[in-house]
């Protein structure tokens, strides 16, 4: 292993931690006072984003927007309850995006982490999907620059997981090929199964620990229930200068 590729949200980021909550708060703060029943509000945004992010092409499309993209799941809650408001939609959602702000962090230990990794010499790349304005905004504010030697974000790059330019740009970007490279990250499609096609290794973190999916194929090389259990599978170089691993692969 010659270089580390790292996801952002929900390996490095809580990101989707509280949502429910955050959702939940803003349609206290805006829609109640509308005069909008509370549950039935929750309820309709709940309904209106299982189905917003259903479909992969827009799932594809859309998370390079988010807040775009929060604001037509909620105009289509507020329709199907039969109060189409694009005016409220958007108050609902700027009061969100606020709490969801306030509430995101880094998960514990993080930085002492990749600090670690690099000590180790290990060269680091950040691989995120998702929203130019939005992913940059939380790479400066938790200050994780400078810790990767590369950068790639969909909404800048124009492309994204489990796109293979993604994975080839990035390797050449290291100068690394892919048998030398390790990815980690949450998602089993994204951080796995699609650099595992291109001869990477793939390692999944499986916070919840609930294993694979039955009817899942992919097979991880490694299965973590945290990012900062990477440092226990990462080879370290010895006195001699070669290699060694810690950890034994799920295989």
């Amino acid at each position: 292993m010659k270089a580390l590729l790292v996801d952002l949200d929900d390996t490095l980021l809580d990101y989707t931690g509280d949502v429910d909550l955050s959702w939940r708060e803003a349609c206290v703060t805006v829609a109640v006072p509308a005069g909008l029943d509370l549950e039935i509000m929750v309820t309709a945004i709940a309904r209106a984003r299982r189905l917003f992010w259903s479909d992969p092409e827009r799932h594809r499309i859309e998370r390079t927007n988010m807040v775009g993209a929060w604001r037509k799941i909620v105009a289509h809650g507020l329709t199907e309850i039969g109060c189409p408001n694009e005016r409220l939609a958007a108050e609902i959602v700027d009061d969100y995006a606020v709490r969801r702000w306030k509430r995101m962090g880094l998960f514990p230990e993080v930085p002492e982490t990749l600090g670690r990794l690099r000590m180790r010499g290990v060269p680091l790349a950040l691989v995120t999907n998702g929203d130019r304005g939005q992913q940059r905004r939380k790479i400066e504010q938790f200050d994780l620059a400078r810790f990767f030697d590369v950068i790639l974000i969909e909404g800048e790059f124009g492309a994204g997981k489990p796109d293979d330019r993604v994975y080839r740009h990035v390797l050449d970007a290291l100068g690394i090929s892919a048998s030398d490279a390790w990815m980690v990250g949450d998602n089993l499609e994204w951080d796995v199964a699609a650099p595992q096609s291109l001869g990477m290794r793939g390692v999944w973190v499986d916070a919840q620990g609930q294993g694979v999916p039955a009817t899942d194929a992919t097979r991880p090389d490694f299965i973590l229930r945290a990012f900062t259990e990477i440092l226990d599978v990462v080879p370290e170089a010895d006195k001699a200068g070669t290699l060694h691993e810690t950890f034994e692969t799920t295989e």
